[in-house]
């Protein structure tokens, strides 16, 4: 380069890519040969009708809804599944009515007891995210399902997002080579959780009950890359109307790659979600103004670039896709990808982020096993 002349600094070559096909990935979920295996929905709060509006799409079989709401049990019952029993009481739920697979969608406070005794009664468990705050309670868990011949899964539904989707299996299928870089930048509005004791009171609303998707989808892109190094920090905008710090970065170091997280949940203008992934041999790219909106994929290869348009959104494809999964396990016999040991790791990340944010220190995964404001 002529350092003399300074016009070109910096910028890569004018390389023209010519226009490839898109390669077939399979991305969308795996449906069950039976979609008859009767489900219970434990807690009938605001995400429930996600669940519910996705099973009802697909033809699954809710027989029972449980609450200690029984107006919101009946309300969602009668909207979505109007021939499903309804319930106060999980315990008689799982007495009296023959079921196969709970999902239980409550809060982590009450929902490992739950788990528990779903798992004592041999019914396999879909269980909320984050799936625990002290990772002791997730290797009882973990214990207690092998035990009693249970499947334990997490309802970890951004893998089945259609861009993650895409993302993961092209990168387990080699298409861009070695991940070396992963950036996630996020600006969306959740002031709707302004006014919910539940959210109002978590501290790190965003690193742990909305981040927990992108540490989670980082894990299975990074399949074989353990983490090394986390460095966080949480502030509060002076413009939010919630109590937790609705601003986070996150920066993640692996032996040879890298990751990093921006997030902004106080965004009500020029909403935007990106994510790049840089690999060895290749670079994918996917944009849009939500998460629930990403309809087309970016790739970069070697031989060209090509846009790839996606069927499907996060908030249909991404619950049916933990539950299908869970039902294949099912009648595969096998163990299902989003078992409880693999959203583990994700809360390893998780944990250090969020202790990072309190401690302004870089933290190693691993390291922190609970987190002591729940």
């Amino acid at each position: 380069m002529n350092t003399d002349d300074p016009s070109g600094y910096g910028l890569s070559s004018d390389k023209k890519s010519h226009t490839i096909e898109p390669p077939r990935i399979h991305y969308l979920p795996q449906i069950p040969k039976d979609l008859s295996v009767p489900i219970a929905l434990i807690g009938t709060g605001g995400i429930s009708e996600y669940h519910l509006q996705a099973y009802q799409e697909l033809g699954l079989n809710v027989v029972a809804l449980c609450d200690r709401n029984l107006d919101a049990a009946i309300s969602r019952r009668d909207q979505y599944y109007p021939d499903a029993a309804v319930y106060t009481d999980y315990r008689e739920l799982f007495d009296k009515h023959e079921i196969k697979v709970a999902d239980i969608t409550t809060h982590p406070s009450v929902r490992t007891e739950i788990i528990e005794a779903a798992l004592i009664r041999g019914i396999h468990v879909l269980s909320q995210k984050p799936f625990v705050t002290d990772l002791a309670d997730g290797h009882h868990l973990r214990a207690l399902a092998k035990k009693h011949h249970a499947m334990l899964a997490v309802n970890q539904n951004g893998r089945w997002a259609p861009h993650f989707s895409y993302m993961r299996n092209a990168i387990a299928s080699g298409l861009i080579g070695d991940v070396v870089s992963v950036d996630f930048s996020l600006q969306w509005d959740q002031t709707w959780i302004a006014g919910i004791p539940a959210f109002e009171s978590m501290h790190h609303m965003v690193l742990f009950d909305f981040a927990i998707h992108w540490f989670d989808i980082l894990g299975t892109f990074m399949q074989g890359n353990d983490p090394t190094m986390v460095y966080a920090v949480a502030r509060k905008s002076p413009i939010q109307t919630y109590q937790p710090p609705a601003l986070a970065s996150v920066s993640i170091a692996y032996p040879h790659a890298v990751a990093s997280m921006s997030l902004n949940a106080h965004t009500q203008l020029g909403e935007e979600d990106t994510t790049t992934i840089v690999g060895t041999q290749g670079t994918l790219r996917s944009r849009g103004p939500g998460l629930n909106d990403q309809p087309e994929m970016e790739l970069y290869l070697p031989e060209g670039q090509t846009q790839v348009s996606l069927q499907g959104s996060w908030f249909t494809h991404g619950f049916q896709g933990t539950m299908c999964e869970l039902l294949c396990a099912i009648e595969e016999n096998r163990e299902p990808s989003n078992h409880a040991e693999s959203s583990m790791k994700a809360l390893e990340l998780c944990f250090a982020a969020v202790k990072s944010a309190e401690s302004g220190q870089a933290v190693s995964p691993g390291d922190v096993t609970r987190l002591s404001q729940f």
